[in-house]
């Protein structure tokens, strides 16, 4: 029986048996085939390959006249009539008409000082006047009175009709009373010159405007005593300053070593750090004779050739001396970017777009060249940017990496 049982056992090689071994090196070649195919395409769409080391340039709006600026110099905004306002006497402020910021006229009062006294002055004066010409006119009638006996007794006494003696009276008279006229209308004239001085003296108490200005500070106020000379303890030289805003020129410091880029006339234009979205014309209107040694400079003076109330002064400015003016058509900015940005694809130009890591090939529309720039019509926006001097590695979707400068 046991020797029948291992009979049992031997194995029948006529039957095929599967071979795990076999199935496992299929299944190996299959995923290794897939890893390939998988790897390629990752790779061919920018996932797996390495970062395009890229240098960036912005999108920024340009003005043209920047390609024909020779030379650029900075300064501030000064008001080339400008007066510190005070009174011509001493006394003590009552009224203040203005205030910063206020336009004034010529001739206008800005400030009065106390003024009761010589006002009561210019009336007494005035009384003084009237009581001389009635004075005047009194001596007048009678003046007329005696020339009518004079010469009525005059023609008597040469036909012997009435005595010399009272031709002789008349005639005394009739010179006195002349001189009492004369004397009279002297009275008038010093009576007109004491009213002139009072009113001069009440002029002297209402601080006017020299010139039509704007008033930049006030100096002084109500209660304080103002003082042409402003020696006394607590006394205000000057109640308000002001400036004649249409007198405003930009003065620049020009390094010597530049000035022969200037000259009288030249056209200019002008940037205030106080309104960066504007530009201004001007033009050269002179160049100051003397040099300043501590700092190599030479002053030139721009004049404005638009008046803007947002002008200012003492606001810093920013001078580009031109080589020409500046046409209508430049005056406004425009889009652009660095030449080595562009991609040049026959008539099709392109820019690599900077979009987190990668980039993305953006076609544009170009317009005029502005210097080492050129103006972009077309498809990117100010403030984006862009890859210059790209490489035949970078394509649409690479990965990318900034250079470190």
């Amino acid at each position: 029986m046991a020797n029948e049982d291992l009979s049992k056992l031997r194995i029948d090689k006529s039957v095929q048996t599967f071979r795990p071994a076999r199935r496992r090196k299929i299944f190996y070649l299959l995923g290794a085939i897939l890893l390939v195919i998988l790897a390629g395409f990752l790779y061919l769409n920018g996932f797996i390959r390495p970062a395009v080391s890229v240098e960036v340039a912005t999108v920024s709006q340009v003005y043209p006249s920047q390609t024909f600026s020779q030379l650029s110099a900075s300064g501030y905004v000064v008001a080339q009539r400008k007066a510190a306002v005070a009174s011509k006497v001493t006394g003590r402020l009552v009224a203040l008409m203005v205030e910063e910021g206020s336009r004034v006229k010529e001739g206008q009062i800005i400030a009065r000082l106390e003024n009761e006294d010589v006002i009561a002055a210019r009336d007494q004066a005035e009384a003084n006047l009237k009581l001389t010409r009635a004075n005047l006119e009194g001596v007048k009638a009678e003046l007329e009175d005696v020339s009518r006996i004079y010469h009525r007794n005059k023609e008597l006494s040469e036909r012997g009709i009435i005595p010399r003696a009272e031709y002789d009276t008349s005639e005394a008279r009739y010179l006195k009373t002349r001189a009492s006229l004369a004397a009279a209308e002297a009275a008038v004239n010093v009576g007109l010159a004491a009213l002139q001085a009072a009113k001069v003296a009440v002029e002297y108490t209402l601080v006017r405007a020299p010139f039509d200005a704007v008033v930049l500070t006030k100096n002084a106020d109500i209660g304080d005593i103002v003082t042409p000379l402003g020696a006394a303890a607590n006394a205000k030289a000057a109640v308000v300053t002001i400036a004649d805003l249409g007198s405003l020129l930009v003065e620049a410091d020009v390094s010597e070593t530049n000035l022969g880029l200037v000259k009288a006339g030249q056209p200019c234009e002008i940037l205030l750090d106080a309104l960066p979205g504007s530009r201004f014309r001007g033009v050269v209107h002179t160049i100051v004779p003397t040099a300043d040694r501590t700092k190599a400079t030479i002053m030139v003076k721009v004049r404005f050739l638009d008046k803007d109330p947002r002008i200012l002064p003492e606001m810093r400015a920013k001078v580009s001396f031109l080589l020409r003016p500046v046409k209508p058509s430049e005056e406004k900015p425009r889009t652009a970017v660095s030449r080595a940005a562009i991609v040049s694809h026959g008539s099709n130009p392109t820019v690599f777009v900077i979009q987190g890591d990668r980039v993305v090939e953006t076609p544009v529309k170009t317009g005029e060249a502005l210097g080492e720039m050129i103006e972009i019509l077309d498809g990117v926006k100010v403030g984006e940017r862009v890859v210059t001097k790209p490489t035949g590695r970078l394509k649409n979707g690479s990965r990318i990496k900034i250079a470190e400068k």
